[in-house]
């Protein structure tokens, strides 16, 4: 995984700011290949209700502030029957 240890702490507290703290956040992506260079921090949050795009949004520009990096925020339900993408997102995600 191509984060540090700060980076991976200032997802968790910006998700639990807008998301609420049961709130979970999964890295998915390029950002999983230690191979690769560059390339954006893509992010599926998982919370109950489901954030909207406003804080999808806050997420987002929050953290493409403090980390200096591009970011896609998805969203989804803790629970539920997942749509085929989050399904991916979590099964080859890795949980922050």
């Amino acid at each position: 995984m191509r984060l540090t240890t700060d980076q991976i702490h200032a997802i968790q507290s910006v998700v639990h700011e807008f998301a609420g703290e049961e709130a979970k956040a999964w890295l998915y992506g390029s950002r999983l290949d230690e191979s690769r260079r560059g390339g954006d921090v893509d992010l599926l949050v998982q919370s109950n209700p489901e954030i909207g795009l406003l804080q999808r949004a806050r997420i987002k520009n929050r953290l493409e502030l403090q980390l200096g990096l591009p970011v896609d925020v998805m969203s989804a339900a803790i629970e539920g029957n997942f749509p085929p993408f989050v399904r991916i997102a979590m099964a080859q995600g890795l949980r922050l």
